[in-house]
């Protein structure tokens, strides 16, 4: 089986500035692997929220993960800072991929670590799929690969 290819910075749309916690690292000396989904939420729900798109406490329509994949290349530990990239692949009536990619601040430009998760809009309330709002579908739209 042939090894996947590291993606590299120029394909992410956004970056979020993500400090390592001591915490995060795992007996081995590197973060662990579970940490990276917390990565990949992380920066896609503080740009959902700055792009105005997202109101986590009150808001109508809630966003909840159905799929994710993380593939890991290169170790990352306590106390590296990372930029982790975000673009949107696949925008659909009620769902999205996003596409993520975790890299070392001031570090290679390959990938130490990508993957995606997909988003399913739901009524806060019903937990039922719902069409995605206007806002949302702008601030997607405007990291869409």
């Amino acid at each position: 089986m042939s090894r996947p290819s590291r993606p590299d910075r120029t394909g992410f749309r956004r970056f979020a500035t993500i400090q390592t916690r001591w915490e995060d690292n795992d007996v081995y000396g590197h973060v662990n692997n579970v940490v990276y989904y917390s990565f990949f939420d992380t920066a896609v729900n503080r740009y959902l929220i700055e792009a105005g798109a997202l109101d986590i406490e009150k808001g109508a329509v809630i966003g909840l993960v159905v799929e994710t994949q993380c593939r890991y290349h290169a170790p990352l530990a306590f106390p590296d800072i990372l930029e982790v990239g975000i673009r949107v692949a696949r925008i659909g009536t009620s769902s999205v991929r996003y596409e993520v990619g975790v890299f070392r601040q001031g570090g290679e430009d390959a990938a130490a670590a990508d993957g995606h998760f997909v988003h399913v809009y739901v009524d806060r309330a019903s937990r039922r799929p719902v069409p995605l709002p206007d806002a949302l579908r702008a601030a997607l739209e405007a990291i869409h690969a």
